[in-house]
This record gives C-alpha cells, structure tokens and sequence, in this order.
C-alpha cells in the first residue's frame, strides 16, 4: 500500500522537528485547520471531517506567495529556499 501525502509529510516533519502551533475547526463546514513552523517557515493543513488521506497542504515561498503542497517534494522545496535565506 502507497503511503498518502498525509502519511509522508507527517513522517519528515517529525523527523525536521516542526513543532504544531495550534488548530481551528470551523463547525460550519467541519473545516479542521492546523498550523506548524520551524524557525521562520510556517505551513497549514486543512482536513474536512477528520479525512486525513485527502488533507490538503498551503505554505509560502520566500517572498510570501502561497504555494499548494501537491508532493513532499513541493514542501521540501519551499522549506529549503526559506531556510537558506536566513543569516
């Protein structure tokens, strides 16, 4: 079984050491928003009723832009480039 983009992006933030900085449920449409940084790179994920498998992934790039996460790889990026500009 192929693990989800869940799965993956929990597995190497774990691994990073991202730490959770807090949720917000909006029970009007069961929204579940969930907020986690490291250092100076911030990122949220969005599950509608618990549905973990189609979680869905927003961080920003260096200059503030939102970028859709579609594959670890797309977080790992943003990661990097936000992590390399630090002095």
């Amino acid at each position: 079984m192929r693990p989800s983009l869940h799965s993956k992006i929990h597995t190497w933030i774990d691994t990073i050491g991202f730490r959770f900085n807090g949720s917000q449920t909006n029970t009007k449409n069961n929204v579940t928003t969930n907020h986690y940084f490291f250092e100076t790179f911030n990122f949220f994920e969005r599950s509608k009723n618990n549905n973990l498998k189609r979680s869905e992934f927003l961080c920003f790039d260096p200059y503030g832009e939102t970028i859709k996460v579609k594959s670890l790889l797309d977080l790992q990026t943003a990661f990097f480039e936000n992590i390399s500009q630090l002095k």
